[in-house]
């Protein structure tokens, strides 16, 4: 029925089992994705939208590496938002919604297409360990598959419990049965286990609405892509819309906090911060009159409607007459009440920077069994675990980035050295040279990497290597070129810049704040420069950050190549800090427990001081 022995196993087909499956089948890996139901691989649980503020640039380093989900984000969209325009690139952040269906068969038919992945529908149980080693897995039906690593991608499954007001049953998600056996096996191992929530909104038929009286939230007028590669650029949007909740609305929902699972302790797990119910919402933010509710289509041709900012686990007579109150569903009609759900995760400072485990070798976790929320953070560890995975088994060098060179780099950081006892989500203000981790030059930052490792195609780092090289001269081109006071003055003038007296470098003049790509491709000799050379937008937009930042990511290169330093002073495997007088108890606990492999990582651990950090260097000789 199966091979003697697969490479890798990966257990659940959402977004961290796709990507982990993908990649590891892409590098050669023979991979089996098993899963409890095959129609819902790579399913948007909850919204359907890819991206937002990191979390685009996470998108965008999973395609430079190599990964799917900018490709099927492309082929899915309804509609592109670049956020953050108003500020600094470093903020910028792609943002598409996506047609949910079509989200998961483009999935669908990219594995189906991945040589060296296989399939299997059924719940596993169980591992199979030897050792210490992880060998293979077990199945509800007593099959045992082998393999020489498993990933591990439960998402909401293990043990999952949803609830709806007093109501309660078990469920990995809305009419899919949870996942059982798995944690109380790890447990046994030795592992330590713990409880989150997760909430979604009610779905409700478009046609019901009247977006008349809502405010439209159009696309953008130029939309862009996620994907390097030659993807489909979007030529119809459809709108979103915005709503407001009320002083009303929030009497209706607090006439059933009573019978709330959050408010009479069914609820005991901790819900992510940034993304609250909106009974949440209303018993912190007491003080606001009105939330933002967006009204977001699930599709080309599907009438059903997601309620962002309406999630919720009130019972569903409650949340009906709450919504109808809401501006612009005075006559809704519902697909399906919202719910929250619990469901078992291990924190992750249980594990290595390759999302290997450190109790069972060649076992693997990667997405919402590590504690974090969202598609992309999840997309994202399934990528890292599949390639550690493949390379492991072929005795190759892991695959770490660090938190200089990608978003994936300070989200695996930070669960494994920090932990997180609520939904971890990606923001840009958790990444310290975020000014190098923009979403524009994920490629240029990833691409030569995976390429060595055996992931990124040929024809990626092609593209990259053309788009750097055209870049880099048309940045020499402004260092070189210089403009006469009577071409560039009219320009300045019009933009109330000052004018310049002499001829001087366009470069220096293209440095000024007022001063747009847009306005340099006035000149002549720059338009000229373009046309020749067969430059596209994308080429344009990576000059112009690189002339008007260049000091700003100078510096943080510098800062970042200093801390640099002390990643490379490695801490010997199972160091005993108990010898260590000198340093404080919670320093020597908290490291013994997390074992970092560098000082740099020691450093960042919470409750380890400064002065801890030099007691290690003088320890260690530096």
């Amino acid at each position: 029925m199966f091979p003697e022995q697969y490479d890798v196993i990966v257990v659940g087909g959402g977004h961290a089992g796709a990507e982990a499956a993908a990649a590891a089948a892409n590098m050669g890996s023979k991979t089996l994705l098993v899963t409890m139901n095959l129609q819902t691989i790579g399913q948007m649980s909850c919204n359907p939208a890819m991206g937002g503020i990191a979390k685009g640039q996470i998108v965008r380093e999973i395609d430079a590496l190599g990964g799917y989900s900018a490709i099927i984000t492309d082929k899915s969209a309804i509609q592109f938002k670049m956020l953050n325009k108003s500020k600094g690139p470093a903020m910028w952040s792609p943002r598409a919604q996506s047609d949910r269906m079509r989200f998961a068969e483009e999935w669908r038919l990219a594995l189906e297409n991945t040589p060296n992945c296989d399939f299997y529908q059924e719940m596993v149980s169980g591992l199979i360990v030897e050792n210490n080693r992880v060998v293979g897995v077990r199945t509800s039906l007593g099959l045992e598959i082998k393999s020489k690593a498993v990933v591990l991608t439960n998402g909401t499954f293990l043990n999952g419990l949803i609830h709806i007001g007093e109501k309660q049953f078990g469920g990995g998600r809305a009419g899919e049965r949870a996942a059982t056996g798995i944690t109380e096996q790890l447990r046994d191992f030795g592992f330590e286990s713990g409880r989150m929530k997760t909430g979604t909104p009610p779905r409700v038929d478009g046609r019901s609405l009247d977006y008349s009286v809502m405010i439209p939230q159009p696309g953008d007028d130029r939309p862009e892509k996620f994907s390097y590669l030659d993807t489909p650029v979007l030529q119809l949007q459809r709108d979103c819309h915005m709503s407001h909740t009320s002083p009303k609305v929030h009497e209706l929902l607090r006439e059933g906090f009573d019978r709330s699972p959050m408010f009479n302790g069914r609820i005991k797990s901790i819900g992510p911060r940034y993304c609250p119910s909106i009974e949440d919402k209303i018993d912190r933010f007491a003080d606001k009159d009105s939330h933002q509710i967006f009204v977001e289509p699930e599709g080309w041709n599907t009438v059903e409607v997601y309620v962002n900012g309406f999630s919720t686990s009130l019972p569903e007579d409650v949340q009906f007459k709450a919504l109808k109150s809401v501006k612009g569903f005075e006559k809704v009609k519902f697909f399906r009440p919202g719910y929250a759900i619990e469901y078992d995760y291990f924190p992750p400072t249980q594990l290595k920077h390759t999302l290997e485990t450190k109790l069972v070798q060649n076992l693997y976790f990667a997405g919402q069994i590590n504690g974090t929320t969202g598609y992309e953070e999840a997309a994202s560890q399934g990528l890292m675990a599949g390639i550690n995975a493949h390379l492991k088994g072929n005795e190759k060098e892991s695959f770490i980035l660090q938190r200089d060179e990608a978003y994936i780099g300070v989200l695996i950081d930070d669960l494994i050295t920090k932990g997180t006892e609520e939904p971890y989500r990606m923001f840009t203000s958790r990444a310290e040279y975020r000014t190098l981790l923009r979403q524009d030059n994920a490629d240029l930052r990833l691409t030569p990497k995976s390429f060595d490792i055996g992931l990124a195609s040929k024809e990626r780092l092609r593209k990259m290597e053309e788009k750097e090289r055209k870049s880099d001269a048309f940045v020499n081109f402004f260092r070189e070129t210089s403009v006469l006071p009577e071409d560039i003055n009219p320009i300045l003038n019009r933009l109330d810049s000052a004018l310049v007296k002499q001829s001087d470098k366009m470069f220096k003049v293209f440095s000024r704040p007022k001063v747009r790509m847009e306005h340099m491709l006035e000149l002549e000799p720059v338009s000229g420069f373009v046309e020749d050379n067969h430059l596209d937008r994308e080429v344009l937009e990576q000059t112009e950050i690189q002339v008007k930042y260049s000091g700003y990511i100078a510096k943080e290169k510098n800062n970042a190549d200093k801390l640099q330093r002390l990643e490379n002073v490695t801490i010997p495997e199972n160091f005993d800090y108990t010898k260590l007088k000198s340093l404080s108890f919670e320093a020597r606990e908290k490291l013994s427990a997390i074992q970092p492999v560098t000082i740099a990582q020691a450093a960042r651990v919470s409750g380890v001081n400064p002065s801890d950090i030099s007691v290690l260097l003088v320890y260690l000789g530096r």
